[in-house]
This record gives structure tokens, C-alpha cells and sequence, in this order.
């Protein structure tokens, strides 16, 4: 299988610290892969909560991940503060990516990067629904560099 290359983006509009607990290492001694995706998962509570919104009510819509791919770059072990940084990018009718970074916040070590895929949802016709205009606008505002 071909590796995935990925291409991180010059500025991230969002970012937080998480600890790896004991309960995220595997036998291996170090960050299991679900883990991984479960600390991703509680940056992208906290991105949508930055914005003012729980990720289950962004302005009368839910949010569910349409896919996400990770791209490992070094271990992360029990103990360690690892940073998230995040970018909303490749906007659609529909939704956008949230590209991610992971790093150890003491020696900057990068552990992964990767994006989630989000769509917005009707909750009542469960079905895709697209972005209001004033989520849209805030998601904008947060993958533009700062200045």
C-alpha cells in the first residue's frame, strides 16, 4: 500500500492540549491508533465549541465525521501533553476538512496530521444539509491567517 503523503497548511486557526492518559497506550507502550483518533475527536469538540456551538448543534444542524484520514509521524507516550492545532479547509456545499496537527508540546516532536472530513446534517430529515452562511463566515474568519 502506497503511503499517504499529506501537506500541512501554513497556518491553523485553532489549537489545544490534551494529555495522553494510560488508558490511550497500548501493549506497545505507546499512543494507540484509536486513541489517536479519540484525542483528534476531542480537539473537534473543542474546535466547534471555540465557535460558540456543541458539534451535535451547529446552529439548528448536527455535524458527523464523513471520513478522516491520519498520518503517523512518531510515538507519543503515557504522561506527555500533546498539542492540536486545526484549520477548516475545502469547503463545500455540505461541509469542509478539518485539517489537524498533533505535536509534543515539550520538544515539539510531531506525532500525526491528517483531516476530518465534517458534514452538516438535518437532524429531523437525516439527511446533508448545507452550511448557513454565518457558520460558514466563522469557519472563514478561523482558516485565515491572523494580521
Amino acid at each position: 500500500m502506497a503511503r499517504i503523503v499529506f501537506e500541512l497548511p501554513a497556518h491553523f486557526g485553532f489549537a489545544t492540549e490534551l494529555q495522553v492518559y494510560i488508558s490511550h497506550v497500548n501493549q506497545g507502550g505507546h499512543l494507540d491508533n484509536a486513541q489517536l483518533l479519540s484525542l483528534v475527536s476531542e480537539a473537534r469538540v473543542r474546535f466547534f465549541q471555540s465557535l460558540g456551538y456543541p458539534e451535535a448543534d451547529v446552529a439548528g444542524l448536527s455535524t458527523v465525521v464523513g471520513d478522516i484520514v491520519a498520518q503517523y509521524k512518531s510515538e507519543a507516550f503515557h504522561g506527555e501533553t500533546l498539542r492540536v492545532e486545526m484549520v477548516p479547509q475545502d469547503f463545500n456545499r455540505y461541509g469542509f476538512d478539518l485539517v489537524f496537527r498533533m505535536t509534543e508540546t515539550t520538544q515539539g516532536r510531531e506525532i500525526a496530521r491528517g483531516k476530518i472530513g465534517i458534514v452538516f446534517i438535518d437532524r429531523a430529515a437525516r439527511r446533508p444539509a448545507a452550511i448557513p452562511d454565518s457558520i460558514r463566515q466563522l469557519l472563514l474568519q478561523r482558516s485565515a491567517p491572523a494580521g
